[in-house]
């Protein structure tokens, strides 16, 4: 999260709001030692400024900066629901 707020503070994107839901897998083996096999983010991000699709773009790049994604041994998804906050006029 940190990393993918400082990339849309740096492309002029404004976070208000920002939760996730996130799942992982496990595997246990016959001794019962278990690890983790797979974790799935499901970030729901509210913009008030700044563009949908670049929002969206932003969460694969930083999970390549992403210091947990880069040291566990198991793949880390990202699904984004983005929503843009109705003109308050």
């Amino acid at each position: 999260m940190l990393w993918y707020l400082h990339l849309c503070a740096d492309a002029g994107i404004v976070v208000e709001e920002y939760s996730d839901q996130a799942e992982g897998r496990m595997e246990v083996g016959s001794d019962g030692a278990g690890r983790f096999t797979s974790v799935t983010l499901r970030p729901n991000v509210t913009i008030g400024r700044g563009p949908r699709d670049r929002a969206a773009d932003l969460h694969e790049v930083a999970q390549r900066m992403c210091f947990i994604a880069n040291s566990v041994n198991f793949p880390v998804r990202h699904e984004p629901t983005i929503r843009v906050r109705e003109d308050r006029g």
